[in-house]
């Protein structure tokens, strides 16, 4: 693996995300994902009070656009952008989606930038997309009767514990304090209490992973608005401010199966960049497709050293009220994901969080903010991982 030679990278310079929208999911539905891209384009004006027309960037992440590519979308919603991205990277997008768009504010290129993630849920939505994620699903997976992720994250999670003696009792913790976060969210497809005997008991899905332990496919959308302080001023708006930001792709590809992500490389910059450290974090949003992925992130971002996350999963309290806030929504697990705007579900939720807008899923005191995503797996790892930390304005 190369040198890590990032570690002076400049600092960010006054740039903000504001007005979080979050549209209600559906199980399933009719409508496309560009109506969920209108209806995200839509709130952000509501929220912010600026004309959706007046937003001069675009960045947008979906499974399910085609045949449309990100650009049709100006002609769809009347826009005029001078900015636009596009992001592939699956439940990394978001996070990716942040790192170009604030450099482009930065460099003056675009002005205000509409970060959205969405995605509809026909009832043979999944299957299609499974079907054609990429070629090592056509090639390797597919042909050989493994479909899908269930398979592919079974496989890590067997790998992971028995690299370091981690239990399903050890993913249901996590399991299950989502699901008591969830039923403080209104928003969450999940609206019945989980306890461990009932994560341990449910239905088996492909050893080792049970019900509970997969996330529910549906349609919705997640959206923010990046801009630089002076517009969000200007506008009177409040946001949160941008500290640090990191992004890997195919993070030790020696490793015969995943067990430690990019964020691993790259975490001493993410709090350095931000001059905290991980006790400084009041609330944290990983990507959880899957509890295995929550338990390397906590290790992987510096939490707790690699083989303790079982540890520190039984020694601390994930729930909002807990002593470690974690996915405070409920995550995917709980709520739902919206395909691609799951990598933009814990970016939202850490901007309303640092800026005390969180409502029913608020924690107390909360100051600082951490998302991470992950995204794009293959049979064997997932090649896409990131993170952000936000501050609220008065820290």
């Amino acid at each position: 693996m190369p040198a890590n030679r990032n570690g002076k990278r400049r600092p960010y310079e006054d740039i903000y995300a504001v007005a979080p929208v979050s549209l209600t999911y559906q199980r399933y539905s009719t409508r496309p994902a560009q109506w969920w891209i209108g209806a995200a384009l839509r709130n952000l004006a509501s929220a912010s009070g600026i004309p959706h027309t007046a937003f001069d960037g675009l960045s947008i992440a979906s499974f399910t656009l085609g045949p449309d590519p990100a650009i049709a979308m100006t002609q769809h919603f009347g826009m005029t952008t001078r900015w636009i991205d596009s992001m592939a990277m699956g439940g990394a997008s978001g996070v990716a989606a942040i790192r170009r768009a604030a450099r482009a504010l930065e460099a003056g290129d675009v002005d205000i930038v509409a970060c959205i993630g969405a995605d509809t849920n026909y009832t043979d939505t999944f299957r299609e997309l499974l079907a054609g994620f990429s070629r090592f699903s056509q090639d390797a997976v597919y042909p050989h009767g493994a479909g899908g992720a269930n398979a592919s994250f079974a496989h890590l999670t067997n790998a992971y514990m028995d690299r370091f003696g981690v239990t399903r009792e050890d993913f249901g913790r996590i399991c299950v304090s989502q699901r008591q976060n969830a039923l403080r969210n209104p928003r969450a497809i999940m609206k019945k209490p989980l306890t461990l005997d009932g994560y341990l008991s449910a239905r088996p899905i492909v050893d080792p992973l049970g019900l509970f332990d997969c996330v529910m496919p549906v349609a919705g959308a997640e959206a923010f608005l990046l801009m630089r302080g002076d517009t969000m001023r200007h506008h009177g708006l409040t946001g949160a401010r941008l500290l640090s930001s990191i992004e890997r792709h195919n993070a030790f590809p020696d490793d015969p199966v995943q067990y430690r992500g990019g964020w691993a490389l790259d975490v001493e910059v993410l709090y350095g960049m931000a001059g905290v450290g991980p006790s400084d974090i009041d609330v944290l949003q990983t990507y959880d497709d899957y509890p295995v992925i929550v338990m390397m992130q906590f290790e992987d971002l510096g939490f707790c050293a690699k083989g303790e996350g079982a540890a520190f999963v039984a020694g601390n309290d994930l729930t909002i009220g807990g002593s470690f806030p974690h996915n405070t929504t409920g995550g995917q697990l709980s709520a739902g994901q919206a395909g691609a705007a799951g990598g933009h579900l814990g970016i939202v939720e850490t901007i309303r969080q640092v800026t005390g807008t969180a409502a029913t899923t608020q924690v107390d005191g909360a100051r600082l903010g951490m998302a991470s995503g992950f995204g794009m797996i293959n049979y064997d790892r997932g090649l896409a991982s990131g993170a952000v930390i936000f501050a609220g304005d008065d820290v």
